[in-house]
């Protein structure tokens, strides 16, 4: 399968603490490490080891961590189109609790690829499935010449403007940042999946069709849950570009957040293998 994720990436400081402070409270670190981060890189990822291989369209910015980020994901195996804009690269610290639930603190602005960038766009014309997550109409254009394209409500305003027709949207029922309601965008998606955390999600397709599922059992014991719901969106992405039905692509999606949740950080637990 030929994927990839049009989307943005974050350099990620992560620090183990037994909670997340209080106001004016001092917390210590018990482990911590980095990587690259942030929807556009954790769902590549995930596509790369589903797919055996996927391409990232991206943006750094002009700076020590943009220039480590395209290293450290070409490392895990991605192909990474990208341009460095003189700016500098988005960051993150997150705090990982004692159940593992990830508190996250940006520093900057999402730094996503635009169809004007230099980068191999005509590529997607033989892509299988494309996954969305940041950049301008255009790249939203540019994402439509895949066969399948899956899209987050994160870039919602940027969705309605191109006004590219979707497979599917990935919403949440429980984020008000990432709801989804009927006529925001034009045309309608194909499907609207509707994520709900640990009790699975709901989907609803334009025909009619409604369903749901649980989320799956974790292989193992939860480390953290950062990048669970971008490695989920990753599994619907392959599932729909491997041509398999909804419900069948939102299980396949499920299984990839909860094999995410049993590793540190977002890629050491990702799936390797969809069966």
């Amino acid at each position: 399968m030929r994927a990839a994720v049009v989307g943005h990436v974050e350099w990620i400081e992560f620090g183990r603490v037994d909670h997340v402070p209080e106001p004016g409270e001092i917390v210590h670190v018990r482990e911590s490490w980095q990587a690259p981060g942030g929807g556009g890189a954790v769902s590549a990822v995930q596509l790369c080891r589903l797919a055996g291989a996927a391409t990232l369209y991206t943006a750094f910015g002009d700076d020590e961590l943009g220039h480590r980020s395209k290293a450290e994901l070409e490392r895990l195996g991605l192909r990474v189109e990208g341009v460095f804009r003189p700016e500098p690269q988005r960051h993150a610290f997150v705090h990982v609790d004692a159940a593992g639930e990830r508190t996250i603190t940006v520093v900057g602005d999402r730094l996503g690829p635009r169809a004007d960038d230099p980068l191999r766009w005509h590529e997607l014309d033989e892509a299988d499935t494309v996954y969305f997550t940041a950049g301008d109409a255009g790249a939203v254009h540019e994402s439509r010449r895949a066969r399948t394209l899956v899209a987050t409500t994160r870039g919602l305003d940027v969705l309605a403007k191109a006004g590219e027709p979707l497979d599917a949207l990935v919403a949440s029922s429980r984020d008000t940042g990432e709801r989804y309601e009927a006529g925001q965008l034009e045309p309608e998606p194909r499907h609207v999946v509707r994520t709900a955390g640990a009790t699975g999600g709901a989907w609803e397709s334009a025909d009619g069709e409604r369903g749901g599922w649980e989320a799956s059992e974790l292989p193992g014991p939860v480390s953290d849950f950062y990048g669970c719901g971008d490695s989920f969106a990753a599994g619907l992405t392959y599932g729909l570009g491997a041509r398999l039905p909804i419900g069948e692509a939102v299980a396949l999606g499920a299984r990839c957040g909860a094999a995410c949740a049993t590793g540190r950080g977002p890629y050491e637990g990702q799936l390797r293998d969809p069966g």
